[in-house]
């Protein structure tokens, strides 16, 4: 990603960003917060040429694959195809940030946790293939007949084989904070014991976010482990402050993308429209956070 920060600053802060209705300068952090779209569910019946036209007319440019759906991006694709995957990506404004799989590492079942491990390095080696940056995995449970501190002490250390694995890729391993394990405490001791530079934590906006000490305690356990996506369910989606949500992830300087993982059946109406609209949304609430911390 273009940082603009740079770029601005390599003219020599010759330009200011400007609130049009008032005037106010923005504040520069949060400058960096792209909005995109993960294809679980609203993009999942969209082949791929369709879904990168539905995209750019919808001005969200990046997009996480969700692997089992439409656009049939997945590891049996041969080189050609890949390159052709490629190809169609480099040809438009979209850019495909990672993919989205359901590989898990908290099995009780060792044999389990190699065969996820082993399937996570295949979609490493097909996200390097096709341009992306990383693939997204999940935690997924604590299994009762075994210790907590086990269970997150036998992913840490699948993840950090992965992330090991990566590097040769130029890939980044993306936790979301998913089922089972989404209390942020066990997934800052996951990321701790992982120690990788590039195993990284997908933030998932669960309700439990709020709990405990609210959403800015829980924030604050993970903003320094964050990667470069972040799922959201929608910005109208009632009973999460998705207000706050902007305002810590303009103060935390995040750099990356904001990706829309809208569950149930998309709204009647045209897909590009209802993608944009969600987008207007949650930059609103972005924008109203440069504003607050200029």
């Amino acid at each position: 990603m273009t940082n603009r920060r740079h770029f601005i600053t390599t003219l020599g802060g010759a330009f200011a960003c400007i609130a049009s209705a008032q005037g106010a300068k923005l504040s520069y952090k949060g400058e960096n917060i792209e909005f995109g779209l993960v294809t679980y569910m609203w993009g999942a019946d969209l082949d791929l040429p369709t879904l990168i036209t539905t995209l750019e007319k919808a001005e969200l440019l990046g997009v996480e694959l969700r692997v089992d759906h439409a656009h049939s991006v997945g590891p049996k694709l041969s080189s050609a195809a890949r390159a052709e995957v490629r190809k169609r990506f480099d040809d438009s404004t979209v850019k495909a940030i990672g993919l989205g799989t359901n590989f898990e590492f908290h099995s009780a079942n060792l044999d389990e946790v190699r065969k996820n491990i082993e399937g996570a390095k295949e979609y490493i080696k097909l996200g390097h293939d096709i341009g992306t940056s990383g693939v997204k995995v999940k935690p997924n449970a604590l299994p009762k007949e075994v210790e907590k501190a086990k269970t997150l002490d036998q992913i840490a250390k699948s993840l950090a084989e992965l992330g090991d694995y990566a590097l040769g890729f130029g890939q980044e391993i993306r936790l979301e904070v998913h089922g089972g394990v989404n209390d942020l405490g066990d997934i800052a001791t996951i990321m701790k014991t992982a120690a990788r530079d590039n195993v990284r934590v997908c933030w998932n906006s669960n309700n439990i976010d709020q709990e405990g000490d609210g959403i800015e305690a829980n924030f604050a356990k993970v903003k320094d482990y964050l990667g470069h996506t972040v799922h959201i369910r929608g910005a109208k989606v009632p009973g999460y402050p998705w207000d706050k949500l902007a305002k810590l992830l303009v103060e935390a300087d995040y750099e990356g993308w904001v990706l829309l993982e809208a569950g149930g059946k998309r709204p009647e109406g045209d897909p590009a429209t209802i993608l944009a609209e969600q987008k207007a949304a949650f930059m609103d609430l972005v924008k109203t956070a440069r504003l607050a911390a200029a």
